[in-house]
């Protein structure tokens, strides 16, 4: 049933309901079958399957079967330390998930907890989940919606539907009937479950209740949508998949040709392979993401991004299309009055928002706006006519009551008028409020025996009550209607709310104000031309978005004229076209998918509308941003890539869905988060250049030992020590890399490519070799020197964690040279994470507890000199490479 578009009578014969109220007996009949008043909730995932979940990975897989083998073989100390790296891995991954689920339980908090209906002819009051459809609801200001309502009589009615259609204003409910196809926000005769009654009293007959409310519909849609995994988390897992099979093709290999050509012993084969295993696959990995990320999140949350969920962080690096609201986002959304079109003249108004401070000034050089009659008049009509208060709170002004009545009383301020001393000086006798039918408020006031009339409301509603216009000079001349008809569109053209403003003589007699003394007989004093101004800092936010790649598509309740007129004045779009609500409903998918990339301005949408078109610019191909503040944009928040819930005005469903909250509900730090999101893709990306070879020499080094039928240098435990102990310090490290000066000049990333490109191969090969060449090498050396096995691994631990540590000075620029100044000076991070590490391989090399555990003996001051030297000859070797290279291998990371 279309309640919105029946009249009051065919809605209640439908119900099989009246005014009276159902009888107990039916309201129980009812309740039995519609069931409770209440959204279904979903079963939670169990907290022990969730951590079970996080060991359904293959490199985790690959190192549980090491910890397999080496038990069989009783190397206990090797099993023990692989399985604590496992543990700790997945401990990690459990504790950073995320919590989606809790978007669904803010939308269930948000129904009504008891309502006052009538049964059986009497007032009582129920729990609202036992309310039924055709049971008679009383509202009054301050009552949350319980369930979707049909309006029968008002007095004054008006709800916030901010929450379910993301409209600030609040809207005037009317029993009058609407058309079938109107949008949400313009069913006036509906309230809807979750909304607030802002003013008035209403008695209203239940239509829906439960899941089949509009708040029931969109939890369904947040229960249907699959949140996306993010472009860094596909990435890690193709990345782990493809490096398994690597590292077991490797594994396997090393196992034939030492088992076939070698003739090695089994048990010393195991532990090869196992050494190769664990030495290629970068355990640390996974740790140091969720670290990187983690530092990511502090950085954005000092620019007023809170992440909600790590992996988000990253997300918005790689963003290539911003779905976001204009109210409040790219607007100030503090409703102005920027000029004011008289009948002999126009004033301009300066300043933006409630602040009372900004000029005026007439156009085109015409005499002060304080000498203009019909300017004064119009700014005290407008100061009188009014319910709303303007008020100064810790530095900050503050509209109490309807935003355009804000901008009136700021405009009053600014012109040099009290409102407040305007109010008392025009006593008012009586009104007629505002209603969405006649579009117009009316107020009787006296001043000193004069009594006048004064009307504001929508300007085809003052118009047809005015025969005459108010001259500068205070004197009347006949009305231009076509004329002002030409201005009010022009104006709308130019993305204009219009309030026109008049007034009427008004003899003593009668103190009360009906609507025959106002249907004709007023002066037109002018038009008042509100915006909503734009963010000045969302202008720059959104021209680095252009530099950076990034479309911005802007989203809104408006109507179609005044959303592309906004949109040209923010150069967003081409100023041309438009996409409706209904446009996108008739439009299959596939229509969508194909017109939904070349339009930029989207109008008086829903929230199916909403989730699909972010849908359908993901069938595309594009990672898509989403901003949303109330429960209806919550579905599309949980689908986008990245969903950004405002967290002043946002709803709790909206941010519980989101990936990332705004303090500030501003675009720019939108912008800003992208910045971070970009940087750190870079320190990843150098993370992961510096982690891989040092996997690769290690690997390396044992296959290079088995193919010249060397002793293994490097033991399982050994090579678990120099992976954990190098990336939980010199890794880590490289996430502190300040922001790279072009990172906003750069193209988004394309979501398929892959986390280790062709052109960083290169680099990671390179490195791994020099690592095993002087790792191997001084191995080798030594044992030609006749020291012992343990010795010798000793010193070639020492040589690879020494060559990381130079290696790290390197990694800090991918492309420039660290040979300078800057490059020594490096970050407190890196100098602190270096001295860690040399700290940390005093103990691993001297102390008897970790010479147990680990198989190593003292080194003499003249084998670390030794060590050093390979060191130093390293950095300068890749320091050298990346100066031939730069031009060539390297341009494309």
């Amino acid at each position: 049933m279309n309640a919105h578009s029946l009249s009051v009578e065919e809605v209640l014969e439908t119900l099989n309901a009246d005014r009276e109220g159902l009888s107990a007996s039916e309201a129980a009949e009812r309740l039995e079958r519609f069931g409770p008043n209440s959204l279904p909730r979903g079963r939670k995932k169990n907290p022990l399957i969730r951590f079970l979940s996080h060991f359904n990975d293959v490199l985790i897989y690959v190192l549980l079967a090491s910890a397999v083998v080496t038990a069989l073989l009783n190397h206990w100390v090797d099993t023990i330390v692989i399985l604590g790296v496992v543990v700790i891995n997945v401990f990690v991954g459990f504790l950073q998930e995320g919590k989606a689920e809790k978007a669904i339980d803010a939308v269930r908090n948000m129904l009504s907890v008891e309502n006052r209906v009538l049964r059986d002819g009497q007032k009582k009051t129920i729990p609202a989940e036992e309310l039924v459809p055709g049971d008679i609801v009383k509202l009054s200001s301050g009552d949350r919606v319980p369930a979707d309502l049909r309006v029968l009589d008002v007095h004054e009615l008006r709800v916030n539907e901010a929450s379910l259609t993301g409209e600030s204003e609040t809207v005037s409910k009317t029993p009058e009937p609407v058309e079938d196809d109107a949008a949400l926000g313009d069913r006036t005769c509906m309230t809807y479950s979750g909304t607030i009654v802002a003013s008035g009293t209403a008695t209203a007959v239940v239509v829906a209740t439960g899941e089949h409310t509009e708040i029931g519909r969109i939890n369904r849609m947040l229960s249907d949508v699959e949140t996306m995994t993010t472009p860094l988390l596909r990435q890690v897992n193709r990345f782990g998949i493809v490096l398994s099979i690597i590292i077991l093709a490797l594994a396997g290999t090393i196992f034939a040709l030492g088992f076939f050509l070698a003739r090695m012993p089994l048990e010393e084969l195991f532990l090869a392979v196992v050494a190769i295993a664990v030495a290629a696959i970068p355990e640390g990995l996974p740790a140091v993401i969720s670290i990187i990320l983690a530092i990511g999140v502090r950085r954005m949350a000092g620019r007023n991004a809170i992440i909600r969920r790590l992996p988000g962080v990253e997300t918005l690096g790689s963003v290539a299309i911003i779905c976001t609201d204009k109210t409040g986002t790219l607007t100030k959304s503090e409703m102005t009055v920027t000029r004011v079109v008289l009948p002999g003249s126009v004033v301009e108004v300066e300043g933006a928002g409630y602040s009372p401070e900004g000029k005026l000034t007439a156009e085109g050089g015409g005499p002060e706006p304080e000498g203009d009659k019909a300017f004064n008049w119009f700014v005290t009509a407008g100061a009188v006519c009014n319910e709303a208060r303007l008020f100064e709170e810790e530095g900050s002004w503050n509209v109490d009551g309807n935003p355009t009545e804000g901008a009136l009383l700021t405009l009053a301020k600014k012109a040099g008028q009290e409102p407040e001393e305007a109010a008392r000086t025009w006593k008012r006798i009586d009104a007629i409020p505002f209603e969405s039918d006649h579009k117009f408020m009316a107020t009787l006031n006296e001043s000193g025996g004069e009594r006048k009339v004064f009307l504001k409301g929508a300007p085809e509603a003052v118009l047809d009550r005015c025969d005459s216009q108010m001259k500068q000079d205070g004197g009347t001349e006949e009305i231009d209607r076509s004329d002002w008809e030409k201005r009010s569109e022009d104006l709308a053209d130019e993305g204009f709310r219009l309030l026109a403003v008049a007034m009427a003589e008004r003899s003593s007699g009668s103190d009360d104000l009906t609507f025959d003394d106002v249907e004709e007989g007023f002066t037109l004093l002018g038009f008042a031309a509100i915006m909503d101004p734009p963010r000045p800092e969302a202008i720059e936010a959104l021209e680095k978005c252009k530099n950076a790649g990034i479309r911005v598509k802007m989203i809104t309740g408006d109507h179609a004229r005044t959303a592309v007129a906004i949109a040209r004045s923010m150069g967003i779009g081409d100023g041309e076209r438009v996409m409706t609500g209904p446009e996108i409903e008739k439009a299959d998918d596939e229509e969508l998918v194909s017109q939904v990339e070349g339009i930029d301005v989207f109008a008086r949408v829903s929230p199916e509308h909403k989730l699909r078109l972010v849908s359908a610019l993901q069938e595309r191909g594009h990672i898509t941003a989403m901003t949303g503040d109330g429960v209806n944009d919550a579905p599309a928040l949980k689908r986008a890539d990245i969903g950004i819930a405002m967290g002043k005005k946002g709803t709790e469903a909206a941010k519980e869905a989101a990936e990332m909250v705004l303090a500030d509900d501003n675009f720019a730090s939108i912008v800003h988060a992208v910045e971070e999101g970009r940087t750190v893709y870079d320190n990843l990306k150098k993370t992961i250049l510096f982690m891989l070879p040092t996997n690769g020499g290690e690997a390396l080094v044992i296959i290079t030992a088995i193919a010249l039928g060397f002793v293994i240098p490097l033991t399982p435990v050994q090579v678990l020590w120099v992976n954990m102990a190098t990336a939980v310090t010199l890794a880590l490290a490289l996430a502190f890399e300040p922001m790279e000066k072009d990172v906003m000049e750069r193209p988004p990333r394309p979501p398929g490519q892959p986390l280790v490109q062709l052109s960083m191969l290169f680099r990671i090969t390179y490195v791994s070799v020099l690592l095993m060449v002087g790792s191997f090498g001084m191995f080798a050396w030594y044992r030609a020197g006749g020291a012992s096995v343990e010795f010798a691994r000793t010193v070639a631990v020492n040589t690879l964690i020494i060559g990381e540590i130079v290696y790290l000075f390197n990694s800090r620029y991918i492309k420039e040279s660290s040979l300078s100044l800057k490059g020594f000076r490096a970050t407190p991070q890196v100098w602190g994470a270096t001295a860690a590490v040399l700290v940390m391989q005093m103990p691993f090399t001297y102390l008897p507890l970790m010479q147990g555990v680990f198989g190593t003996e003292a080194l003499g001051l003249h084998d670390w000199i030794r060590i050093l030297a390979v060191g130093a000859a390293l950095f300068l070797i890749v320091e050298a490479e990346k100066v031939l290279t730069r031009k060539t291998v390297l341009s494309g990371l």
